[in-house]
């Protein structure tokens, strides 16, 4: 599988899902503190189908498996060593589920993240075992049948590459992905990591060979000036899918988390010539849907060229 579009002006870019494990909680499902939600796959594979087919009803094109917090290390810091492989195979069982529910020929994206065990960063492995764990990751995954790999939350400049480096080697085609916060002067840095300037972490990633940069589990205010850094380092093969967060006690949100005004602000990302669009924690469906509308609006008024019949993604 090549890029999925060639420059930002020949293919209408493609419309990735929207959160999975915060809409597994918001349908009930508990996530487990060390694993955030790859236990749910073997636990209640129902819910994690109907999740996928409902990102495919809203008009995804892309849906990614329920693996970003799937490493040997953090499963096995979570009590699920023995039970590791079947949670991973679950996980893509349920996504090529929801595919053939939907008969869309939409693409299924492999999610492996730098998450480290119960989000404490004192708990990585050695070196040599963390960047075996990530290529261990990649491997069952490609073998499992995914189209390709989506690497998430990449945002500093050690865990970042060892995990790009160890995908590359699989051979899939792989999506990078860069998580990025603006502080109250201004600066654009790592999203967990204030003290990283978000140029550094890029800088660290140049050359490991992504089909597409994306700005992903960044605040959706400060996705458009992180696209424009990105532009500059990796050309036109760049996307977007931000988090929105989650409701606070009061029903408030610190983001315009509505699908109208999320939509809206994708607009904006268009106009930066995105190859990817979607969402990520705290988005749902309706999120989803609405970017479909928005993307279907531009192309029907010549904004934005079609997307390919039936708006099927390119297979490898």
């Amino acid at each position: 599988m090549t890029s999925p579009r060639t420059t930002p002006s020949t293919i209408a870019p493609l419309l990735i899902d929207g959160g999975t494990g915060t809409e597994l909680r918001r349908r009930g499902v508990p996530l487990d503190p060390i694993a955030w939600s790859g236990p749910a796959a073997l636990a209640h594979p129902e819910i994690l189908a109907a999740i996928h087919a409902d990102y495919l009803d809203a008009g995804a094109d892309v849906i990614t498996t329920n693996t970003f917090a799937c490493a040997r290390f953090v499963l096995e810091a979570a009590g699920y060593a023995h039970e590791r492989g079947r949670i991973v195979r679950a996980s893509v069982d349920a996504a090529r589920a929801a595919r053939d529910r939907c008969e869309k020929d939409a693409l299924i994206a492999g999610a492996v993240s730098c998450f480290p065990p119960g989000f404490d960063v004192a708990r990585y492995p050695k070196p040599d075992d963390e960047r075996a764990a990530y290529f261990e990751l990649a491997a069952e995954l490609a073998n499992a049948g995914v189209d390709l790999i989506v690497l998430e939350m990449m945002e500093d400049t050690e865990h970042a590459r060892r995990a790009c480096e160890a995908v590359r080697e699989i051979g899939l085609p792989f999506w990078l992905g860069v998580s990025v916060r603006r502080t109250r002067d201004g600066r654009l840095v790592a999203y967990d990591f204030p003290g990283t300037p978000f140029e550094a972490v890029l800088d660290a990633l140049l050359g490991v060979g992504p089909a597409v940069v994306n700005v992903m589990h960044s605040p959706a205010r400060d996705v458009k000036a992180a696209l424009r850094v990105l532009e500059a380092r990796f050309g036109s093969a760049i996307g977007a899918y931000p988090e929105i967060g989650e409701p606070l006690p009061d029903g408030t949100r610190g983001e315009s988390p509505d699908p109208e005004s999320f939509a809206a602000l994708a607009a904006t990302w268009l106009d930066e010539g995105v190859a990817v669009l979607g969402g990520c924690c705290g988005t749902t469906p309706a999120h989803i849907r609405a970017l479909r509308t928005l993307l279907d609006r531009r192309i029907s008024g010549g904004t934005l060229p079609p997307a390919p019949a039936d708006r099927r993604p390119r297979r490898p």
